[in-house]
């Protein structure tokens, strides 16, 4: 199909690595033949058709208008048809490219040296001593989110699971010529099944679909990946590993809204929380027992071999005296092998906590901890490397996940709140709302009298304005329990600007809340705090929103110093560049000093899950380079360094931030642009594509103003325009309002914030293409704002060349540069069809049926373009 003439499109292809150019040439040659069989051969030769003249047009051999005359002179049905095709080949490039990101890796590792980014680099570069000191506070605290940025269904991408199994296969080293048969006739197997898939979801996904979607990633990934990382970093420390105690201390937490955000989602109720809860500890309690079973019975060690320790044998006692036909028939299955007998127990035990069986039950992961840790003392008496081997990754599970897996968390709006209080405070019958509002509070009293107070403790206010809103939530647990008030930790969430500016005068506020003293007092006073990212980069525009957020985090780290307090700031960033996105360890290492000391919490989000969590290899990577730049960020010497650019260029950043805001607000707060923004995007359609649970928008209709609008939809629905303009638009004229090209070139080279910046707007760049661009801006009938937001793409694109001086976008990123280079023309191809249904829907009035027609073929390039980008909002 789409691999024919792959070597001639541009100079990318000719950088395309052997191994990977054989994987898309295979996998497109069985789609094409996927797409003969079903739909025959003129509609592959309707396909190829499209792709040559894509290519054609990018060359500018043919003009854009040809393809927009050909994609119309098609059915509505072939043209849905060919947008299926083109998504399929996305998903299967997709995971071409997975497979050999995940092939790089494993070859970086087997040459044997310290690989960039990782642990054992932290180690080598900030010594053995600093990092020891270092993982005493160290924290990563991931929270995953239901955000609705995961455009496909969960059916195409477990078929794309399916497939990548069969590629695995395919290419295993030693294969036979009929295994490989096998394999590649497995692969078009479901290659076939997955064009046969609907692309689009028919329901709307609830909550508790969110939270099972979760599940898959713990139950495929995170749980077995997670001692891997803390192996990684006990090896960099000492070689020894395995046959001593741990020098690595567990410090991943992670954290969930899934289930628990019900901020502006309705679908979200405290009967929702509670049976999340119960989801997750399923599988982490599933997952546990499943572990220490089959350590146990792998474990044959003979007590000739390795004699048990008194207290273990005192521990055996006991359990045969409590239970005695539970552990008879262990010790009857394994006789002489005191430490399987004792691991087969435990892991029944596990069982019993799942069930609920009281009688055999452990009441919390400490108690599962100390079996544990008892079989392992007796081990090292004899058996080092039994003792801190398997046993030891299963010890640092439960550390990790406890019975719980991640700590939930809730977040409402401060409004809610506050019309709560004012029911509660007047008397008389409470709305239902208020009424869930109590029922929330008293589900998190349930979780943690079952579960522990870390098993949910943290409630986020969205859009925090004052003290008072803090104060709010601790009053409405009195109304909800009175004096058995659950522990909350009630954490600010700053959004606006403006908000963000007075961030520090209500945390001085929070000092007098009592409850808030108490907290502080009981946890070494510890408060956290949120950031948000999305919010903020949509109110004032990328740049502006990136400075203002550093000036924040800077008088923040201040007022913590001057308060003896340890703060910790949550990074609400999305997966998109223009929601706080880009790579997670370069963002960290842009931190304002002393704002990160050690933890870092940030939100994964939506299709950013499955990126960074679908393959163990990628998931250990990721971590792996995010705390290797928390450990670096921490360093006083990278501390000092960013601390002197961020003062020398503190002028220039209010000068790039000021003007930058300014031009943005020119044009968002434009009167006619909300309408305008409706009309250019398929903003309205991205709504009905069942995304999430949540709404796309605050309150109903039609947005008057950006502030209806979430961040999401915003940033996807220009993402679909190939605008992409909350990633880039104003910092043009922020950089123009610079007078110095030379200061402008001195802080990128030397402000890491500054640096990434620019890089994050040069791939924002990159993924714009001007050409289709205009073609979605002319069907808003306002050549005003057309001509604006050109101008300024134009004006960005200059300077940001001129100051990183590259001579073309991502030059120094040949991988990132060679992937949208070959997608380019695909996503032109699915672009084209998405405009025939958007100008149609928009100027032609078409009938309903018509109408829902192009709607499917609309929705089906949204998904297409989304996969093709790889990333949605």
């Amino acid at each position: 199909m789409i691999d024919q003439g792959l070597e001639r499109r541009s100079a990318a292809v000719t950088e395309m690595p052997d191994e990977l150019r054989h994987d898309v040439r295979l996998l497109g040659k069985l789609l094409g033949q996927v797409l003969a069989e079903q739909g025959g051969e003129d509609l592959l030769a309707d396909v190829e058709r499209l792709r040559k003249a894509v290519i054609a047009a990018r060359k500018g051999e043919i003009s854009a208008d040809v393809i927009t005359e050909m994609v119309a002179g098609w059915e509505i049905e072939r043209a849905v048809a060919v947008a299926r095709a083109f998504t399929c080949y996305f998903h299967l490039a997709n995971l071409a490219e997975e497979h050999y990101r995940i092939r790089t890796l494993r070859e970086r590792d087997a040459e044997g040296r310290v690989q960039r980014e990782s642990l054992a680099q932290a180690v080598h570069e900030l010594g053995h001593e600093r990092v020891t000191e270092l993982l005493e506070g160290l924290e990563l605290h991931p929270v995953l989110t239901a955000h609705p940025t995961e455009a496909r269904r969960r059916a195409v991408v477990t078929a794309i699971q399916r497939i990548s199994g069969q590629l695995t296969e395919y290419n295993a080293p030693g294969r036979g010529a009929s295994e490989r048969a096998e394999s590649k006739r497995r692969m078009l197997e479901e290659i076939d099944l997955l064009w046969r898939t609907a692309q689009l979801r028919s329901t709307k996904l609830d909550p508790l679909d969110e939270v099972r979607t979760a599940m898959a990633a713990f139950d495929e990934t995170l749980f077995r990946m997670v001692p891997q990382v803390y192996r990684s970093l006990d090896a960099a420390l000492d070689e020894r590993t395995g046959t001593r105690p741990p020098l690595a201390r567990p410090f991943i937490r992670y954290g969930s809204w899934i289930g628990g955000d019900r901020d502006g989602n309705p679908n979200v109720t405290s009967k929702v929380t509670r049976e999340t809860i119960q989801i997750q500890s399923e599988h982490v309690l599933t997952a546990l027992e499943t572990a220490c079973t089959r350590i146990a019975r792998t474990l044959t060690a003979s007590a000739q071999f390795a004699p048990c320790s008194a207290e273990l044998r005192t521990a055996l006692a006991a359990a045969v005296d409590g239970h005695p036909d539970v552990v008879s028939e262990l010790a009857t299955r394994s006789p002489r092998e005191p430490h399987r007998q004792w691991l087969l127990f435990v892991g029944t035990r596990i069982a019993a906590t799942r069930r609920r069986d009281l009688d055999l039950a452990y009441r919390s992961p400490a108690e599962l901890l100390a079996d544990l840790r008892l079989a392992q003392e007796s081990l090292a008496a004899s058996a080092p490397r039994q003792a801190y081997g398997e046993l030891q990754h299963l010890m640092w599970q439960v550390e990790t996940f406890g019975f719980h897996l991640a700590e939930l968390e809730v977040r409402q709006h401060s409004q809610v709140h506050a019309a709560a209080l004012s029911e509660l405070r007047a008397g008389g019958e409470l709305s239902e709302r208020t009424e869930e509002v109590l029922a929330t509070i008293r589900v998190i009293g349930w979780i943690q009298e079952r579960f522990g107070v870390t098993a949910c403790s943290r409630y986020v206010v969205s859009f925090t304005r004052s003290a008072e809103d803090v104060a709010a939530v601790y009053e409405l647990a009195r109304h909800a329990l009175g004096d058995r008030a659950p522990v909350l930790d009630v954490v600010p969430l700053f959004e606006s600007g403006q908000d963000l500016a007075n961030s520090p005068h209500v945390l001085t506020g929070m000092l007098d809340i009592p409850e808030v003293q108490r907290r502080l007092a009981g946890t070494g006073r510890r408060m956290e705090i949120m950031l948000g990212y999305s919010d903020s980069a949509k109110e004032l525009g990328p740049a502006a929103a990136t400075l203002r957020l550093y000036e924040a985090q800077e008088e923040l780290t201040a007022w913590a110093a001057e308060h003896d307090v340890q703060l910790r700031m949550f990074h609400g960033r999305g997966g998109a560049l223009g929601r706080g996105g880009g790579p997670a360890n370069r963002a960290v290492l842009a931190q304002a000093p002393g704002s990160v000391a050690g933890r870092f919490k940030v939100t994964e989000q939506g299709e950013v899950i499955f990126a960074r969590y679908g393959h163990i290899a990628i998931a250990r990577r990721h971590l792996e380079q995010v705390a290797n730049a928390v450990l670096l960020a921490s360093s006083p010497t990278v501390g000092a360094r960013t601390a002197t650019a961020a003062e020398r260029f503190r002028g220039l950043a209010e000068q790039v931030a000021t003007a930058s805001e300014q031009a943005y607000r020119a044009l968002t707060e434009a009167p006619g642009f909300p309408e305008w923004f409706g009309l250019v995007s398929p903003l309205e359609e991205i709504g009905t594509l069942r995304l999430g649970s949540r709404p796309a928008r605050r309150g109903l209709g039609a947005p008057r103003s950006l502030d209806d609008l979430r961040a999401i939809p915003w940033v996807f629905a220009w993402a679909q325009t190939r605008v992409n303009l909350p990633g880039w638009y104003g910092l043009g004229t922020g950089l123009a309002a610079v007078d110095s090209l030379d200061e402008l070139r001195a802080a990128y080279a030397e402000w890491p914030l500054f640096n990434v910046m620019l890089d994050n707007a040069e791939m924002s760049l990159a993924k714009t293409d001007r050409s289709i661009a205009k073609r979605y801006l002319a069907l808003g009938g306002r050549e005003d704002f057309a001509q604006r937001v050109m101008e300024e793409y134009d004006r960005t694109r200059e300077l940001v060349l001129r100051v990183t001086g590259h001579t073309r976008l991502l030059e120094n990123r040949k991988v990132l540069s060679r992937a949208v280079q070959l997608r380019d023309p695909y996503v032109d191809a699915l672009s084209h069809l998405q405009l025939r249904a958007l100008r149609a829907l928009r100027t032609e009035n078409p009938s309903d049926q018509e109408r829902d027609r192009l709607s499917t073929l609309l929705l089906l390039s949204v998904n297409g373009v989304a996969a093709g980008l790889q990333n949605t909002g």
